[in-house]
C-alpha cells in the first residue's frame, strides 16, 4: 500500500494552519507520527494517527497516513477545518496579582503555573485571557497579542509589564528589543557552581531532534540559532545545588535554562531539560527522599522573575519593581539549608 493517499490541490488551501516544520536536512527516515511526537507539545500518538486518518496531516503538500516516512527536507504541516484555538481570545475572569498601573502600563506579578498566552494544548486560564476581560482595547503586539511586551515561560513565576497603549506597547518593545530593560531571576541549579560569577555566551535555537527544547549551538554549528547572553551570580551555595541570580542581557526562549544548562548546572526540577532526575548528590536512599520531598514541594523549574527595570514609556523615568520568593521556591532552599546544615554537624 501506497505511504500517502493524494488530495485534490484545493484541499490544503481550505484547512487552517496549526504546525509547520520542515526536516533537517540529515534526517534519517522515521515515521511521521513519531517524527510529529518530538515537535508537537501535548500530542499522543493517537491523536496525531487520528489526524493522519482524517487526511490532516500533509507532506510537501500531499495528505500521508501516520506510516509514511519523513526524509530530509520534506516540509511538514497539520492542517484542520477550525483556525488555531489561540487565535480565538475570550476574556475570562481570573484574578491578576498586580504589582503596579498607571494609565499607560501594568506590572503583573505571574504564579507558577500559569500560561501567558494560548497556545498548542492551552487555550483557556492563561494571562491573557484575564487581561483582556480586565482591560478593554489592550494595545496588539506584533504576533496580535494584547498588552503583551514579553513572556516568561508557564512554571516560571514573577514579573512581566503589560502595556494598555499603542504607545507604551511600541516604546517598552523598543526596550526589550535594545536590551535596555532590566530582568533579574533567581534559580536553584544542580551542581556547586565554582565561579563566583560569569557570563553565558552562545547561539540558541531549536533543537534538530526535539523540537520542545532549545539548545546551544557552538562548533561548526554557532553561527545557528540567535546570540543569546547571560549573566550569573552566585547567591549561596547548598551542597549539590546552588542559589543564582541570572541577569539577562538578551530575551531569548528557555534561555536561562538552557544557557544554565549548557555550562553543566541544570536547573533544578525542570522536566523538559533533565533536571527532575538527580543529577548531583550520593547513593543512599535517605538522599533520594529527601531529594523526591524537594522535588514535591516544588513541582516546577527552580526559576523566578525577581526585577524587573524599564524606562517609562510616557515620563522617561526608570522604575524597578522587585518581588519576593515565591512560598514553593522559598521552602525548597530551607530544605537544602537544614541538609546542608545537618550533613556539617554529622562531619564535625
Amino acid at each position: 500500500m501506497s505511504d500517502y493517499t493524494p488530495q485534490n490541490e484545493e484541499a490544503e488551501d481550505e484547512l487552517y494552519e496549526h504546525y509547520a516544520f520542515t526536516a533537517e536536512k540529515g534526517q534519517s527516515p522515521l515515521r511521521i507520527d513519531k517524527y510529529l511526537m518530538n515537535f508537537v507539545e501535548n500530542a499522543t500518538r493517537s491523536k496525531i494517527q487520528a489526524a493522519a486518518k482524517s487526511g490532516n496531516i500533509f507532506v510537501n503538500g500531499v495528505a500521508v497516513k501516520s506510516n509514511y516516512k519523513v526524509k530530509g527536507n520534506d516540509v511538514i504541516k497539520v492542517l484542520f477545518a477550525h483556525p488555531p484555538y489561540e487565535n480565538l481570545l475570550v476574556g475570562e475572569n481570573i484574578p491578576i496579582d498586580i504589582v503596579y498601573e498607571d494609565d499607560d502600563l501594568l506590572v503583573v506579578n505571574k504564579p507558577a503555573g500559569m500560561v501567558v498566552h494560548p497556545g498548542h494544548g492551552n487555550y483557556s486560564g492563561t494571562l491573557i485571557n484575564a487581561l483582556i476581560y480586565h482591560f478593554e482595547n489592550l494595545p496588539e503586539n506584533s504576533s496580535g497579542r494584547p498588552g503583551l511586551v514579553h513572556r516568561i515561560d508557564k512554571d516560571t513565576s514573577g514579573l512581566l509589564v503589560v502595556a494598555k497603549t499603542e504607545e507604551a506597547m511600541a516604546h517598552l518593545s523598543l526596550q526589550f528589543a535594545e536590551k535596555t530593560s532590566e530582568r533579574e531571576y533567581v534559580a536553584i541549579v544542580w551542581g556547586n557552581v565554582e565561579e563566583e560569577e560569569g557570563t553565558v555566551e552562545g547561539n540558541i535555537g531549536r533543537h534538530p531532534k526535539n523540537r520542545l527544547q532549545n539548545t546551544v549551538f557552538f562548533g561548526e554549528d554557532e553561527d545557528k540559532g540567535k546570540p543569546a547572553v547571560t549573566h550569573y551570580k552566585v547567591i549561596e551555595r547548598l551542597g549539590y545545588v546552588t542559589l543564582v541570580s541570572c541577569k539577562l542581557e538578551t530575551g531569548r526562549t528557555h534561555q536561562i535554562r538552557v544557557h544554565m544548562k549548557h555550562i553543566g548546572h541544570t536547573l533544578f526540577n525542570d522536566e523538559r531539560y533533565g533536571g527532575e532526575k538527580i543529577l548531583k548528590g550520593t547513593t543512599f536512599t535517605k538522599y533520594k527522599q529527601f531529594v523526591d520531598n524537594c522535588f514535591k514541594i516544588l513541582p516546577r523549574q527552580a526559576l523566578h522573575a525577581k526585577t524587573l527595570g524599564f524606562k517609562h514609556p510616557r515620563t522617561k523615568e526608570f522604575m524597578r519593581f522587585n518581588t519576593e520568593i515565591p512560598e514553593d521556591m522559598e521552602q525548597c532552599i530551607e530544605k537544602w539549608k537544614h541538609y546542608v546544615k545537618h550533613q556539617e554537624t554529622d562531619n564535625v
